[in-house]
């Protein structure tokens, strides 16, 4: 899928709240490195939800589900396998974005636990 530019200034605004989860997820004892599910959502129409929902495994996406909130929006939840070291989140925020773009949509984010690299 041929996905559209991301806005530069979109991008700085998400970057800087990236930036707080990974001081967040490193305080915590974080192994960037380590794989993990990491949930991303959108918001926005239910067409434009649908189709994102269409094309997620070809974003490298699998569909955890979708939600109507009580005030009548509506979201698309998602999940993808990867660490969370620096350059791993920097590309997944501008492949949200492109999305965001692309469908019309409102990228929201993108949520993980903390991975020690350690068994439980």
């Amino acid at each position: 899928m041929n996905l559209p530019p991301f806005d530069p200034a979109r991008f700085e605004e998400e970057w800087a709240a990236d930036r707080d989860v990974l001081e967040n997820l490193a305080a915590n004892g974080d192994n960037a490195a380590v794989a993990r599910p990491i949930d991303v959502s959108f918001k926005g129409s239910a067409d434009a939800l649908a189709a994102l929902e269409d094309a997620a495994e070809e974003l490298g996406f699998t569909v955890l589900g979708d939600e109507t909130s009580k005030g009548g929006g509506r979201w698309l939840f998602l999940e993808r396998t990867q660490p969370t070291d620096e350059t791993s989140i920097r590309a997944l925020t501008e492949l949200c974005l492109r999305i965001e773009a692309h469908f019309g949509l409102e990228y929201d984010g993108w949520g993980c636990v903390a991975e020690t690299g350690m068994k439980h």
